[in-house]
């Protein structure tokens, strides 16, 4: 398997050949609590259908989360009939728990989860793994609530998953639709880096790595689901929803405080064509004139309000010339932040000296025009004066982005250093994280599939893996 990472041309990935036997590729977590009744059932259900549709070696893991009932003798009892299943025993409950524990112990590159009772149909399952398989994704999730979703449950749930991530939307700007459904995947090197953050041992831990994962740049895949509700469910949905909004409250906090080290996570997984140094294509573009055009409205009503009060007191000239500064200096820090990234004190005061250029060449357009106005009218109306600012302000605000984008900020941040071996083997999500890179060298799944040999074959059946070095 190449990648042709040269610049200029996305990564050329190709998709693994089928095989059925070796290593797992695929390990299906099964989070239980005094599931007794079902989990036979639903488990020989799981199987039967990997069997017949997975192009893969897999392995179902039961994780008992600390049941009082029968579930870890039904459990093992699996394990000894199929090959394909083991379980897990721990004795504490937490479906986060469950997971955080089996995943950082499998050795499978990749990992999902589904609901004991299957509730999502398993059609869906190759689809939610493929992404993975492919990397072209480093998580993907089951949405109950896409379009092409076909949903059957009873209004009190529809409203309180519909609020809920509505709820998401706003306090932690998610942008995954559902959060909660019981079927979601991630890749084996990503899950060693978000899970250390994860904090949560309950149900809010899906949700939170989630919302970690996106904020730290991972490309999210969302398949939509059949879903049918499980009337005999034994989750308490207001002692959930009560922890979830914790969590949420949690999560929020710390990400408004910055002690979460999202910024060392930020693309750290694979080629991202962004970090490419490319001739004749201007980077970040596009977001930049919408954070600059953010920032100028903004920094617009900002200005016409201290006019307005500075104009209670004083001319036309001075309001607008004490305006202006003050507007361009707080215009100057806000894009230095948001539109071009640049953070930390180095070059601010540099930064400040050129806006102030840029504010003197703003002042001589508005200024120039209120010359023109009181020249054409002896005594303007205050509304005629903000007509002409306004009209001013937006030339002034067209070559002011100029500027700064081949002036003040020419250069974009600079990119995190691609991780490579080192003497200590510590990866690009910095120190006290694993180094996603040992698994997976690059974006691009490698594992070691089993072809078997042909009529002619002279050698063994196993074809070793590729070369490290080739992968690029």
């Amino acid at each position: 398997m190449r990648t042709d990472s040269s610049p200029g041309s996305l990564p050329a990935r190709e998709h693994l050949p089928a095989a059925a036997a070796g290593p797992p590729v695929l390990d299906v977590v099964i989070p239980v609590y005094n599931e007794e009744k079902d989990l036979r059932r639903c488990v020989l259900r799981l199987h039967e259908h990997l069997t017949r549709t997975f192009p893969y070696a897999f392995r179902v893991t039961v994780a008992d989360n600390a049941s009082i009932d029968a579930t870890p003798h039904v459990a093992a009892r699996l394990a000894a009939e199929l090959p394909e299943v083991r379980s897990v025993r721990l004795e504490q409950k937490g479906r986060g728990r469950a997971l955080r524990t089996v995943w950082s112990a499998s050795d499978a590159p990749v990992l999902a989860y589904m609901d004991v009772d299957l509730s999502t149909d398993l059609n869906a399952l190759l689809p939610l793994v493929a992404p993975l398989i492919s990397g072209h994704s480093d998580l993907a999730i089951g949405s109950r609530l896409a379009r092409s979703s076909r949903v059957v449950r009873g209004a009190k749930r529809e409203f309180i998953s519909r609020t809920y991530n509505l709820i998401l939307r706003g306090s932690l700007q998610a942008r995954f639709s559902d959060a909660q459904c019981g079927f979601k995947a991630i890749r084996r090197d990503v899950a060693q880096v978000l899970l250390p953050l994860v904090e949560d041992t309950g149900w809010f831990f899906d949700t939170e790595m989630l919302v970690l994962a996106e904020r730290a740049g991972c490309r999210i895949h969302e398949v939509p689901v059949d879903w049918v509700d499980d009337p005999d469910s034994t989750v308490h949905i207001v002692k959930t929803a009560t922890e979830d909004l914790k969590g949420v409250w949690r999560v929020g906090k710390a990400l408004t405080t910055g002690s979460l080290p999202l910024d060392r996570l930020t693309r750290p997984f694979g080629d991202d064509p962004r970090d490419r140094d490319l001739t004749d294509v201007p980077q970040g573009l596009a977001r930049q004139l919408v954070g600059f055009c953010v920032v100028g409205a903004l920094s617009t009503l900002f200005y016409l309000l201290l006019y307005s009060g500075f104009r209670l007191f004083t001319g036309s000239q001075v309001a607008n010339a004490l305006a202006l500064l003050v507007s361009a200096v707080a215009n100057t820090a806000a894009n230095r932040r948001l539109t071009f990234g640049v953070r930390g004190r180095g070059g601010a005061v540099r930064h400040q000296a050129q806006g102030l250029v840029v504010f003197g060449i703003g002042l001589a357009l508005t200024s120039g025009s209120l010359a023109a106005l009181n020249a054409a009218s002896a005594d303007p109306d205050h509304s005629t004066e903000l007509a002409v600012l306004i009209a001013a302000n937006l030339a002034a605000t067209v070559l002011r982005f100029l500027l700064f984008r081949a002036w003040v900020f020419p250069d974009a941040p600079p990119a995190a250093p691609a991780p490579g071996p080192g003497p200590t083997g510590a990866g690009s999500a910095g120190a006290g994280f694993p180094d996603p890179y040992r698994a997976w060298s690059d974006a691009t799944v490698r594992f070691r599939p089993v072809r078997s040999a042909g009529p002619d074959a002279t050698g063994p059946a196993t074809e070793p893996a590729t070369d490290p070095g080739s992968a690029r």
